[in-house]
């Protein structure tokens, strides 16, 4: 669908749905700067495939996502909500997210593919998972493997409801579905110790570490340049392979693993010029990695962490759920932390969920400070 005549006539035909499945494709495999460059929608009885680059307004479907009366139905919905929000400003209510639904009943396999090979014998081909979405024009292929991730969500959905009332999770569920309602972009800070988060560039010291920073930086301006996702330009291992033994000319250059005779055609002289910073920075400016003090150990703390992390683990293996599920451990070590002494209490802490307090909060309490023998 790639016009605004024709998304109206879809909101006319689907006006009065009571549910909408919906999912987003982007490119950042592919792309420096990514976006959506594709919307699913289904109803129970229709498909759509909209081309946000061809439609400007979707203020059509922005109005129904934001309706109560719909239920909008995701599979892994976090990152689908921040793109609708980043991109279109779109805030989305009543939503059902399949695979939430999925780990409430424990499934071994949680991914779209498996569950609906599972559940409703659809096979979907894996051809275009990493298909590049901003290319135009998109091929007939393309867009019926796009269509297929939303056409069987409802049938899913319906499913995973009713084995969630079954099992008496659905509350659970629901309280999981409207925290995504306050899902949003966050903006990232500008960047400055970036290279930091690569594998192993914290092992890095001195020299080293501000020729890795300067790579760093030139492949960032290059990928921003011209479009392209930063490992398309050169991979991490590459990167800090150079930075650990800086090349000294184009040909020390190409006996790197990774870079290869396209990048040292295109890209070698920028490259030793972004070494040769690194290596010219005044010592004084050399990057150095603050590494934070340990705290003092906290005996009494960790013992909490063990006690609750062992009547978690006993928890999951009664309702047969991963534990991780029944209560993730940075939520735990914020109980241990807080040290609440009521239900009331650790509903209050952070991350603590209602269910979660009314299903086992006493259970979790009692390890908290355990009666003295």
């Amino acid at each position: 669908m790639n016009s605004a005549a024709a998304l109206r006539r879809l909101a006319r035909a689907i006006r009065g749905a009571s549910l909408l499945a919906v999912d987003t494709e982007a490119a950042s495999f592919h792309r420096f700067k990514d976006r959506v460059y594709l919307l699913q929608v289904s109803t129970r009885e229709r498909t759509a495939v909209i081309d946000p680059l061809a439609v400007e307004d979707l203020s059509p479907i922005g109005a129904m996502l934001a309706d109560p009366k719909i239920e909008i139905v995701f599979h892994d919905a976090d990152f689908d909500l921040r793109l609708l929000d980043r991109d279109f400003h779109f805030k989305v209510v009543n939503v059902f997210d399949t695979r939430i639904g999925a780990q409430f009943i424990n499934e071994p396999a949680v991914g779209l593919a498996a569950l609906l090979s599972k559940h409703l014998g659809v096979t979907l081909d894996k051809k275009f998972q990493r298909a590049d979405w901003s290319a135009r024009p998109l091929s007939p292929e393309m867009i019926t493997y796009a269509a297929m991730d939303t056409r069987f969500l409802p049938q899913l959905r319906d499913i995973l409801r009713e084995r969630l009332s079954e099992a008496a999770r659905l509350d659970w569920a629901r309280e999981e579905f409207q925290l995504l309602e306050r899902v949003r972009w966050a903006t990232r800070g500008n960047g400055k110790d970036a290279y930091l988060k690569m594998k192993g560039a914290k092992a890095l010291k001195g020299r080293p570490l501000a020729v890795l920073r300067e790579l760093y930086r030139w492949r960032d301006r290059t990928a921003r340049r011209v479009d392209r996702a930063p490992f398309r330009i050169l991979n991490n291992e590459p990167l800090l392979a150079l930075a650990k033994s800086p090349p000294a000319d184009l040909e020390g250059l190409s006996a790197f693993r990774g870079v290869g005779r396209e990048t040292v055609s295109r890209n070698g002289r920028d490259i030793l010029k972004a070494i040769d910073r690194g290596l010219a920075l005044p010592a004084e400016q050399i990057p150095i990695i603050a590494r934070p003090t340990r705290p003092p150990p906290d005996v009494a703390f960790d013992a909490r962490i063990d006690r609750l992390k062992s009547a978690r683990n006993r928890l999951a293996r009664k309702l047969e759920l991963p534990p991780g599920v029944v209560c993730p451990n940075g939520t735990l070590e914020a109980i241990a932390r807080t040290k609440p002494k009521t239900i009331a209490g650790l509903k209050r802490v952070p991350g603590v969920r209602g269910w979660q307090a009314q299903e086992f909060g006493e259970e979790l309490l009692v390890e908290i400070e355990p009666a003295q023998s």
